[in-house]
């Protein structure tokens, strides 16, 4: 049987046919055949194309708002905070603030494990409040709020006085919130009968009310302690590797200088010695103890062998504003 030789023709068709077959199997195998597309006819729009679904957009997160002081208090730590906590011990068991005012320290720190002492009951009372609840505070904050002008205050204060006025603890609280922030340069001062004597301030917008600083404040103040009393029973069961920071009235600079009637007791040189008694008592049974105060010679004799270094502080509260300046001031520290 004759066999039919293909001529050149047939020779290259057939070549040009195998390589196109040979290249698409390559582009099926790789997945690079593209599907066709229809043809489109002459002004006609392009096709449309749908835009991506957009993803679900990332969830805010929740403001956090940092625990502060919630009342404005002579000898205030705000702005020295960055002087102390340098100093701090590296660790610690409980902490124990026994004159805690404005509580700077406490509310930075903001332990786990705690006592706050200060001998003014209205001012813990105010703190035990704000712990309990925070929300029923705000609530008659923004009353006082409301209602704020000079008449108001005049009548919030003479009400604070009267001895024969029976107060819900949320209402003193806020009451005395509302003085403290609105009166005369943010001043706590009482007179001997416990009188709060202090002429409102002249304010264009006091903080009045700050629900988010008051809800932080009362979450750290529900897990400490909070006594009322003398500083020597608020430290009575600090043991050994608790923190302890004395933060007293100041040893006058000068004679004009004294100002402790932030209660009826004064505090006085003898007050000062037994403090750094009870400073020494303390290390010696264990405890790491900062303590601050004026850089006097007399504190200084006071806290011989412990270690003290000078800081600078600037003067929030006084009556002339050109003396608003910066004041040498010790943090003393024992036990670590």
């Amino acid at each position: 049987m004759a066999h039919e030789i293909p001529g050149p023709d047939d020779a290259c068709m057939s070549d040009r046919t195998g390589r196109r077959s040979r290249i698409e199997a390559r582009r099926r195998i790789a997945g690079l055949v593209a599907r066709k597309q229809p043809a489109r006819r002459p002004g006609a729009a392009p096709a449309r194309t749908l835009p991506a679904k957009p993803g679900r957009a990332a969830p805010t997160p929740a403001r956090v708002v940092e625990a502060s002081p919630i009342v404005k208090w002579v000898g205030g730590k705000s702005r020295l905070l960055a002087q102390l906590l340098p100093r701090l011990p590296e660790t610690y068991g409980r902490y124990y603030e026994p004159f805690a005012g404005g509580a700077a320290m406490f509310f930075r720190l903001a332990p786990e494990a705690a006592v706050l002492n200060d001998f003014n009951a209205d001012l813990v009372a105010t703190y035990r409040a704000i712990a309990g609840d925070t929300d029923a505070v705000i609530r008659r904050l923004e009353l006082h709020r409301k209602h704020h002008a000079e008449k108001h205050y005049y009548e919030v204060r003479a009400r604070w006085n009267d001895r024969s006025v029976s107060w819900s603890p949320v209402d003193r609280a806020a009451a005395f919130i509302y003085l403290n922030k609105t009166c005369y340069n943010g001043l706590w001062r009482v007179n001997r009968s416990g009188g709060f004597n202090v002429p409102m301030g002249r304010y264009v917008d006091p903080p009045i009310c700050v629900p988010d600083a008051l809800h932080a404040a009362g979450a750290v103040l529900a897990r400490a302690e909070l006594r009322s009393g003398d500083y020597r029973a608020a430290v009575a069961d600090a043991g050994p590797g608790d923190f302890v920071y004395f933060d007293p009235p100041y040893d006058p600079v000068a004679p004009t200088a004294n100002f402790t009637s932030y209660t009826r007791d004064a505090f006085g040189p003898d007050d000062q010695r037994a403090l750094a008694g009870l400073a020494r008592e303390l290390v010696e049974r264990g405890c790491r103890v900062m303590l601050s105060n004026s850089d006097t010679p007399f504190i200084r004799s006071l806290y011989r062998g412990f270690r003290v270094d000078r800081v600078q502080c600037a003067r929030a509260i006084n009556c002339n504003a050109a003396k608003r300046g910066d004041v040498d001031e010790v943090v003393v520290m024992g036990g670590y």
